[in-house]
């Protein structure tokens, strides 16, 4: 190796261990805590997220609410908008700001899907939206799964919808990319002399 080359190799790994050292985790959420109950629930709460109806029901006075759900035979648990005949989005607020959100959902056969990410100031950032979530090939099939993504910088909620009255829309997992801006730096270490 020459004296030119060893340098570039050098000043190439620094570059490539900074971008590790500064790229986020993703923060996984799933629901293995809820219980099926067939109760309602004004919201849950996750390590850093939030699920609530994203706004009143439009149809009656009755109050929004969110339900679980399993999915057969996986065994898998997802949340949903309790309220069918007044279909709901469901909104997921983050504690900080991400980058970017994958939602993975199933639903009722033809249901159509969307995936929304708002700033904290109400605008759009990005959205997904499918025509139909994927359904069964045969009867003795389970519901297929389908990853929906968003992303964007600042990104302070999602919301999932889709379904029309009589149908579902369940997510069985979240994951999401904390905005690297919004990360503090570690902290400095005092003990210097």
């Amino acid at each position: 190796m020459t004296r030119l080359q060893k340098p570039v190799w050098c000043l190439i790994f620094a570059v490539l261990f900074a971008r590790c050292a500064l790229a986020q985790p993703e923060v996984v959420i799933n629901f293995d805590r809820a219980e099926i109950t067939g109760r309602w629930t004004n919201s849950w709460t996750e390590p850093g997220v939030v699920f609530t109806p994203a706004h009143a029901p439009t149809r009656s006075a009755a109050q929004a609410r969110l339900m679980f759900f399993p999915h057969a035979p996986s065994g898998k648990k997802g949340i949903l908008s309790a309220m069918a005949d007044d279909p709901i989005p469901v909104r997921a607020t983050f504690s900080n700001p991400c980058s970017s959100v994958t939602v993975v959902l199933w639903g009722s056969t033809g249901c159509p899907a969307r995936l929304e990410a708002f700033g904290a100031d109400g605008k759009l950032i990005d959205k997904s939206e499918l025509p139909s979530v994927p359904g069964r090939e045969a009867p003795g099939d389970s519901v297929p799964s389908v990853e929906m993504t968003v992303k964007g910088k600042q990104i302070s909620y999602i919301q999932f919808s889709g379904p029309r009255v009589g149908e579902f829309l369940v997510a069985e997992e979240l994951r999401y990319v904390p905005d690297a801006a919004t990360v503090p730096p570690p902290a400095a270490n005092s003990d210097k002399p």
